[in-house]
């Protein structure tokens, strides 16, 4: 395990948000840098970098746990992955910076978060619950014939 994964697997899941966040900046300014050196490529893969952790972060939210966060960060997600996609095809810095902006807006948000007493405890609890739902649910077999009539779901993904 090097440094990186040592360090991943300490922290909680707020402080793996703001890490994912300092990763989508991270990518955008890289992404500036090429387009102001003209690597069309370049800033075509860290903007694909930017969608990709987007669209995991999308993924995660739970409209069933989250309430209105969860919409609201929903919402949120779909505008910087608007953004993004917007200022690569326009090759345009000042929407890069904008999206940076907003990005680091909410990862601080987070940051502060993370900080807190109240969300440990929370996050503790809610790893505790869902380690005892996994002791006393077990999975129903399933039958081959129940798989084969299941329809099959694909996700379009950045």
């Amino acid at each position: 395990m090097d440094y990186q994964q040592q360090t991943l697997a300490v922290k909680n899941s707020i402080e793996l948000v703001v890490v994912l966040y300092d990763g989508m900046m991270r990518f955008l300014h890289q992404a500036i840098s090429c387009i102001e050196s003209g690597d069309v490529a370049g800033r075509r893969e860290n903007i694909k970098y930017t969608l990709d952790i987007l669209a995991y972060l999308q993924g995660r939210l739970r409209a069933d746990a989250g309430g209105q966060s969860a919409v609201t960060l929903s919402e949120f997600y779909a505008v910087m992955y608007s953004q993004c996609v917007i200022a690569s095809r326009d090759g345009s810095v000042e929407l890069l910076q904008e999206t940076i902006r907003n990005i680091r807006n909410v990862r601080d948000a987070w940051q502060e978060i993370s900080g807190s007493e109240a969300a440990q405890g929370m996050f503790s609890r809610e790893q505790q619950t869902r380690e005892e739902r996994n002791v006393s649910i077990r999975p129903a077999p399933v039958s081959i014939s129940t798989v084969a009539e299941e329809p099959v779901v694909r996700r379009w993904s950045a």
